[in-house]
This record gives C-alpha cells, structure tokens and sequence, in this order.
C-alpha cells in the first residue's frame, strides 16, 4: 500500500461528502464536533500503539479509560478532592494499573493479550464497585471544565491530541528509545543479543499506555460532565482499528504515529458523512469492525512482501560457493 494511501482516503473522502452535503458536512460546527469526539480516540489509538510497538497489544486501555475518568468525576463530586489532586489521581492509578500489566508481561512471562484483558476485566469491575452501577455527577469546577474548552474555535482536547502525537512522532523518529521499541517489536530475541534491555522497555510501554489513556480519561470526563460504569470499552475498537489501520500508511508494515492520526481521521470523516447521509447508528461499529479486518489482512500482506524481500536481498548478498 502506498506511502500516502491514507491521506488520500481522507482528502478523496472530505471531497465527497462536501459535494453530497453541502449544508452540512463541510461546516465548521461539524469539524469541531469531529475533532472533538474522536481526540479520545486518538489519543487512546496513541496509547495503544506505544505497546504495540514493542509486539504487545494492551486490551486493558477501554477498561481504564472507563475507571480513568469514573475517578476524575467521582473524586470530586463523592469524595470532595480538589479537581487537581482529582486528575493527578486518575492517571496515577491508570499509570499503575498499566504496571500491573507489565509485571504480568515482562516477569511471570504472561501473555500480553490474556494479561491485558484480564486486568482490563478486573478495571471495569472496581469502576462499576465505585459507581455502584449509577452515574457520577455534580458540580465541577471552572478550572476543570476548561478542559473541554475551545482555543481559537479549536476544541482543546483535538489540540492537545496533536500535541501529544508531535512528541511521540519526535521520541519514535530521533530517539533511540525509539529505535529500540521498534527492534523489540521485530525482533525481542535479536534485541536482547545487541543488549537491549527488552524486559525494562517492555515495562515503560505498559506505564506508558496507562499514562495516556488515564489522560484521555481525565479529558473525556471534561466533556461528558459526568462518569458512568459503561462507558470506556467500546473505544477499545476504535483505538485498535486506528492504530492497525494506519500501520499499512506513511510507514507501511510497522505501527506509527501519523498513520495512526490520519486512520483516525479517515474513520471519522466517513461515519460522519454516512451518518448525514441517513445512514443508522450502527454503522460506525460495523464500520471500525470492517476497517480493523481489512487493515490486519493488509498488514500482514505488507509484512510478507517485507519479509520476502529481506530474504531476496540476503540471498543476493550470499558470495557464491
């Protein structure tokens, strides 16, 4: 797949659905809202890639995102914490709980997935102790609310977002934690032999993930003013379709940063015109669905021909006997 599939999904996308809705799609107000909903999700695809990277997958992130701003509001509201000692709680707990699993992963030798989703089961289990089962809510500070706010017409969690993806696109390109996170991911073995130190680097990603999705958690109870037990695994999806999506773009074969953006955004921009368009509710679960199929299939595709031409250029290195 090319270099620049995606973004010319987008802008091939963008095009048409301004021609078909013209009273409505290319509108600032539709931008915004889109910017806004799907800063979670980016930031979430954010998090699930920093594992991703080194070959582990975190399933645990819609889990903790839930219980993430669950405690952002509750701490508040039932507890009567100050909205700062509120937030830095919320993602201490989610920086913890991404510990827990890189114990699991990195010590008892758990796999990334059952580990992931065992903790990510337990999570959403304290959030719906805490709650109760009921909704969180109350009155909540200016300060704190201003998360949500707008710079410029822009939703701050859309900036906020960006910024995050520009310091992991610079750690992951002119870094060499970033270089090695990409060794482990290819190959743990073969990194392990040249001395990197794969169990402490597999561990900083799990903390890493917990870090942001605890963020994303804080900023997403900001917008919905509120906290519920449901909410939070059902951008699980999403993220991972994001993520996998923009793996077969920018960089094809490998997880990365800006395809990830720009997968987030191509998902966006087509549910909002199919929804516009008349099109039912369930059809961004089947649409992320559909897209997280292809993209692993074009993943592996793209992996393969990787593969198959390293092996080409070996045997073409290989001296004659």
């Amino acid at each position: 797949m090319s270099r620049n599939a995606l973004l010319v999904v987008l802008i091939l996308l963008l095009a048409t659905f301004s021609i078909l809705l013209p009273d409505t799609f290319p509108t600032a107000f539709n931008f915004r809202t889109v910017l806004n909903e799907k800063a979670i999700v980016a930031l979430l695809a954010l998090a699930v890639l920093v594992p991703l990277s080194a070959g582990n997958y975190d399933l645990s992130v819609g889990s903790v995102l839930g219980l993430a701003h669950i405690l952002t509001i509750g701490l508040q509201v039932k507890n009567g914490l100050p909205w700062g000692l509120a937030v830095f709680l919320a993602i201490a707990i989610s920086a913890l709980v991404g510990a827990v699993s890189g114990i699991l992963v990195t010590r008892f030798r758990v796999g990334s997935f059952i580990a992931t989703l065992g903790v990510g089961t337990i999570v959403y289990g304290i959030g719906l102790w805490y709650t109760g089962g009921e909704q969180l809510n109350g009155e909540l500070p200016d300060g704190f609310l201003a998360i949500a706010s707008r710079v410029l017409g822009v939703p701050l969690p859309a900036i906020i977002a960006l910024i995050v993806a520009i310091v992991m696109w610079l750690v992951y390109s002119y870094s060499l934690a970033g270089r090695y996170l990409y060794v482990i991911g290819a190959n743990p073995r073969a990194a392990e032999l040249v001395g990197i130190p794969v169990k402490a680097f597999t561990f900083s990603t799990f903390v890493a993930s917990g870090l942001l999705t605890g963020f994303a958690g804080v900023i997403l109870a900001a917008e919905l003013r509120a906290a519920q037990s449901a909410i939070g695994p059902e951008y699980l999806l999403p993220a991972f379709a994001a993520v996998l999506f923009g793996a077969t773009s920018i960089d094809p074969g490998r997880v990365n940063v800006w395809g990830t953006v720009l997968a987030v955004l191509v998902l966006a921009a087509a549910v909002s015109g199919l929804q516009q368009l008349g099109a039912k509710a369930y059809v961004e679960p089947l649409f992320n669905g559909g897209m997280l199929v292809i993209a692993v299939a074009i993943a592996a595709h793209v992996t393969e021909r990787r593969q198959e031409r390293r092996k080409a250029s070996h045997r073409q290195a290989k001296p004659p006997s």
